[in-house]
């Protein structure tokens, strides 16, 4: 089945598009609401943001595979990412990490392999992040669009339940 953009998501591709001198230059943003829309980038995703940005398939892939907030594959509802960089490894996020594996009943996801880090029931994809750009308030994780800083266990099982 081919992807398209949805009748409520074609006028805001239209207007993004607007946003650039160049179709291409909005591939970013239009990739996240393609992913928005349908998840994860398929290989038929690619092909419709190519063609509505009138580059080819080969540029759009080279931007997915690029940037490690595009998934391939599904993932959870809810993407925990935690950063393992040394200011948040100073400050125990592997505490954070290992009580999340536990909890969640989950490894950590690879590029090459997003599914032994999302759970069964497709809730939660756990990845390492390299940086979350949030030093000062260490550790921190990302849950989709949201930090949530200067984490403990008792903290993240705060968040996991106030997550719908």
């Amino acid at each position: 089945m081919a992807f398209e953009f949805s009748e409520e998501n074609k006028p805001t591709l239209e207007n993004l598009i607007k946003c650039y001198p160049i179709k291409e230059a909005a591939m970013l943003p239009a990739l996240h609401l393609a992913q928005q829309q349908n998840g994860y980038i398929t290989e038929e995703v690619m092909a419709c943001v190519a063609e509505v940005l009138e580059v080819s398939i080969m540029k759009v892939k080279d931007v997915v595979t690029f940037y490690p907030m595009f998934f391939e594959e599904p993932v959870g509802k809810y993407v925990i990412r935690i950063c393992h960089t040394l200011p948040c490894a100073l400050r125990d996020c592997k505490k954070v990490l290992d009580h999340l594996k536990e909890k969640l009943d989950v490894d950590v996801a690879s590029e090459r392999d997003l599914s032994k880090g999302t759970t069964s029931d497709r809730r939660f994809t756990l990845m390492k992040s390299e940086c979350l750009a949030s030093c000062d308030v260490a550790p921190v994780v990302m849950i989709n669009d949201d930090l949530y800083k200067n984490l403990t266990p008792e903290k993240v099982d705060e968040v996991l339940d106030s997550l719908d």
